[in-house]
């Protein structure tokens, strides 16, 4: 009986052992599952994470791409808004050339020369009393005295401007193109010698070199003034060129 006894006992505790190592697996196992599935999750979270960067660097390459072609197009925009303003300017510029005159104005059926001779008339002219205006164009080159003393040139194109009388007198000068003259203090071809036709007795080259430079180097710059419309209009009406 005791060795029947000492059996079953063994038999119970075999049994025990084994019911407690299965207890220790399951838990094992249990245990092992959680980290593998959070491992999982981790990796499947690095996994995303580097593709929204992937994604974030296409997008930035994209937009960088672009920028480029939106500033060749804003540099486009502004090249041509700068030839179009280039462009009226020289419109511009080329209708101040001309009278700017309205229709109804006075003065709108003459040109700019018209009015700028009238304009230099009224003011400098010795005369105002005049039958007419006559214009003579002096190229640059031309030499002051032709006659007795061809030495000395003008150094640019004037205009001299004189009355049908010799009495009437003379103006001779160079537009600066901005409302001022140069005015040069010469007579009229053949009075440079107070009305005698031939220079005085004694009267040398080199003298008369010094006097007509002097008359280049010491022009007058003179505003001239617009004047009354209907005074210069009068005085267009008689020029003759």
């Amino acid at each position: 009986m005791s060795y029947m006894y000492t059996v079953v006992l063994l038999l119970v505790l075999v049994l025990t052992g084994c019911t407690n190592n299965n207890n220790e697996e399951s838990n094992s196992s249990s245990s092992v599952t959680p980290t593998a599935s959070a491992t999982n999750q981790r990796e499947a979270k690095e996994d995303d994470e580097v593709a929204n960067t992937d994604d974030n660097s296409d997008s930035e390459a994209d937009s960088e791409a672009t920028a480029p072609d939106k500033s060749e197009e804003n540099s486009t925009d502004a090249s041509e808004t700068e030839e179009l303003k280039h462009s009226s300017e020289e419109t511009n510029t080329n209708e101040n050339s001309t009278n700017t005159y309205s229709k109804d104005e006075p003065l709108a059926e003459y040109s700019s020369e018209e009015i700028e001779y009238a304009r230099v008339w009224l003011q400098l002219g010795p005369n105002q009393q005049i039958d007419g205006l006559y214009v003579r164009h002096i190229p640059a080159g031309t030499t002051l005295e032709p006659d007795h003393f061809p030495i000395v040139s003008y150094p640019e194109d004037v205009v001299q401007l004189s009355g049908s009388r010799i009495v009437d007198g003379s103006v001779t000068y160079s537009s600066n193109g901005d409302g001022t003259i140069n005015v040069y203090n010469v007579p009229l071809p053949g009075r440079w010698y107070g009305g005698s036709p031939t220079p005085p007795e004694g009267l040398d080259e080199e003298t008369m070199r010094e006097e007509l430079e002097d008359i280049i180097n010491n022009t007058e710059l003179v505003y001239i003034n617009p004047g009354n419309d209907d005074a210069v209009k009068k005085i267009i009406e008689l020029i003759s060129e």
